[in-house]
């Protein structure tokens, strides 16, 4: 369905034609970007409140600024929809997120405009700040370099490295804190308290930048030099909210309206002219612009395709009791586990409603913590929970773990803490792309002395290894990973059962070659072995659940029966399960044939995940492909319903 711009909106294929606009016909622009963003995703999905809400913004910083010369830097990437349909994807954004289309997030790969790749938070001021000192040592002047950081991105550790290396970098660089006290859930920390107390109380703020600017054009900068070092001496007494980043040497403007473009504009001319480190602190509304996208910005974060009148999200028709999603089979089954073990907390960095632990949030208030989008300090505090003899459950998707990784290799897994990691999202999660695929997790956390690697097949399986991790004989910590989205077990509430360290299960005996999963991807293998049956081939089909450590017993047997072993992983080949098998054979001297199914060796790009299972080759048809070619058998002469 084709979808029409404005008439304003329709005339600007790059910035420059922006910049040709009259100053007042930036408000009717700004409607005009706001409507086209909600028109595609209502009918196309994709993220939706981050972009409403900085519209102007974002109509402000093109038009003051000329990019792609000056660089803007946008953090986090899900803001920048906006921006997108402003340099040159207008036409092509109904393709956002989908398979071979463009990316939901800033991309260097995509265009010359996004001058930074981002997906993970928190990283635009220190990519800015090498941006702006290499301007300075190329002796490009005027070239300006500006970090949008928002979304609650500010509250982990590396913004707050980069602000303090900013600070005394003495380096033109603007910041730029969108904020509207949200991440996905809403913000939480004392910094989020901090800032709604500058927006509370900005009288001074405001008095001394219109000052600033008076000073500016009545005796220019050396006014304006005196002037600072007056306000320094008194902002303690008078300006409790400059302190924070001006203690950090950085000038601080503002709060604003982030919702007014003609005073951004003004603004954001009168900053080009400052030098040093500014940060600027915009105030906005996630989901502006969209009234029910205003009053539940969780819900609205990504909705989905919606009803763009009524606010009505479009949910898939459902036929029969339907699997839950693997997610929400953690956030009831750690609420059940929590009632009969007060040892057990749960933790998650700014996630509560993407990890579902926001159940036990409701429940527990006191044994569930949100702890901001700060991973580092999730895993260290659980280390610090863990040495007094809690339980930490601490609930991370799989691609942010790897931002936290020191900590789980030296304040847990050094110290033998009992911790439990819950990797959400773990493999392929689609439209999100390569920024928020879990590749790594099995194979960066199998190599991690003391930790125990493990992913269970479905429903049943996650409950029962929740239930055996936190057995008091564990004592180390226990990694469990999952995907993203429907398991396969409409009747998933399971009585608990302990599961013994390191054992594998055999599902079907076979005779021919021997296929071994780990993880949801072995009921794309259940599948394959139905297929293959109707071609009189019967494989053996073994679910590994425990990566490490391996079912070595089982592995004997299964290397001295079969002469071919076919591995399925949803994560990447190199350094995975598939790698672990082969180092058994060859430790143990078996000239077996091993062919290793999953992520190959490179960044895998958005789609949905069935695509990419099938672009990667370990879906149901590729597990069975590699059976009949391992077995030299063609499955168009002897098979003609299904082709592999």
């Amino acid at each position: 369905m084709s979808i029409t711009a404005g008439p304003l909106l329709s005339q600007i294929h790059y910035p420059a034609d922006l910049r040709r606009l009259n100053r007042d016909q930036l408000i009717p622009l700004c409607d005009e970007l706001r409507q086209f963003i909600i028109d595609h995703v209502s009918l196309y999905g994709g993220h939706f409140g981050a972009s409403l809400g900085v519209v102007e913004l974002t109509v402000a910083l093109h038009y003051v600024f000329n990019t792609p010369y000056d660089l803007i830097v946008w953090d986090v990437g899900h803001q920048a929809y906006g921006h997108k349909i402003l340099t040159g994807r207008r036409e092509r954004f109904h393709t956002n997120r989908k398979y071979k289309g463009i990316a939901g997030f800033p991309s260097r790969f995509e265009s010359e405009y996004d001058a930074f790749g981002v997906g993970h938070s928190s990283t635009s001021i220190s990519a800015a700040l090498g941006m702006a000192v290499a301007a300075r040592l190329k002796g490009e002047k005027g070239r300006h370099v500006i970090a949008v950081i928002g979304d609650g991105a500010m509250t982990a550790g590396l913004a707050f490295e980069g602000l303090n290396n900013a600070g005394v970098s003495g380096t033109d660089l603007l910041i730029i804190l969108n904020d509207n006290c949200m991440s996905i859930d809403p913000n939480v920390g004392a910094l989020k308290e901090y800032l709604t107390d500058i927006t509370m109380s900005h009288t001074w703020n405001r008095t001394r930048d219109e000052l600033w600017r008076l000073l500016g054009k009545v005796g220019g900068e050396a006014l304006q030099k005196q002037f600072s070092k007056f306000e320094a001496a008194i902002k303690g007494a008078i300006s409790r909210s400059s302190n924070l980043f001006e203690a950090l040497n950085l000038r601080y403007f503002g709060p604003l309206d982030g919702h007014n473009v003609d005073h951004l504009v003004s603004v954001l001319e009168d900053l080009k002219h400052i030098h040093g480190p500014k940060l600027l602190h915009v105030v906005t509304v996630k989901g502006k612009g969209f009234g029910p996208a205003e009053k539940n910005q969780t819900k609205w974060h990504a909705p989905g395709t919606f009803d763009k009148i009524t606010g009505e999200i479009f949910k898939k028709p459902v036929n029969g009791p339907q699997p839950p999603r693997y997610q929400d089979v953690f956030g009831h089954t750690i609420v059940e586990l929590a009632e009969k073990n007060e040892k057990i907390v749960g933790i998650t960095p700014a996630m509560p409603s993407g990890s579902s632990l926001n159940i036990m949030m409701e429940r527990m208030p006191h044994r569930a913590f949100d702890v901001g989008i700060a991973e580092q300090h999730a895993v260290t505090f659980s280390a610090g929970l863990a040495t007094q003899g809690l339980i930490p459950y601490c609930n991370i998707y799989s691609t942010f773990l790897q931002r936290a990784y020191d900590q789980v290799i030296h304040d847990v897994a050094l110290q033998r803490l009992h911790v439990v990691f819950c990797l959400d999202r773990g493999g392929l999660v689609g439209e999100d792309g390569a920024t928020h695929q879990g590749a790594f997790d099995l194979a960066y956390m199998r190599i991690i002395p003391n930790m125990i690697v493990t992913a269970p097949m479905n429903e049943q399986e996650l409950r029962n290894l929740m239930y055996t991790a936190q057995l008091d004989h564990i004592r180390q910590p226990f990694s469990i990973r999952y995907p993203r989205g429907e398991g396969v077990m409409p009747q998933w509430r399971t009585p608990f059962e302990e599961i013994p360290i390191g054992t594998a299960r055999l599902l079907v005996e076979g005779e021919d070659l021997c296929i071994i999963s780990i993880g949801h991807p072995g009921n794309f293998a259940a599948e394959a072995i139905c297929r293959l049956n109707e071609l009189e081939l019967y494989p053996a089909h073994v679910d590994l659940r425990f990566l490490k450590p391996l079912d070595e017993d089982l592995l004997h047997r299964i290397c001295r029966k079969f002469r071919y072993i076919v591995t399925v992983e949803d994560g990447v080949i190199m350094g995975g399960m598939g790698s672990a098998i082969l180092e058994f054979a060859a430790d143990h001297g078996y000239t077996i044939t091993v062919r290793r199914l999953g992520i190959p060796d490179r960044f895998i790009e958005h789609g949905s995940p069935k695509e990419l299972h099938r672009e990667c080759g370990f879906d149901a048809d590729a597990i069975a492909a590699t059976v009949c070619e391992l077995l030299r058998v063609h499955p168009k002469q002897k098979f003609q319903i299904k082709t592999f």
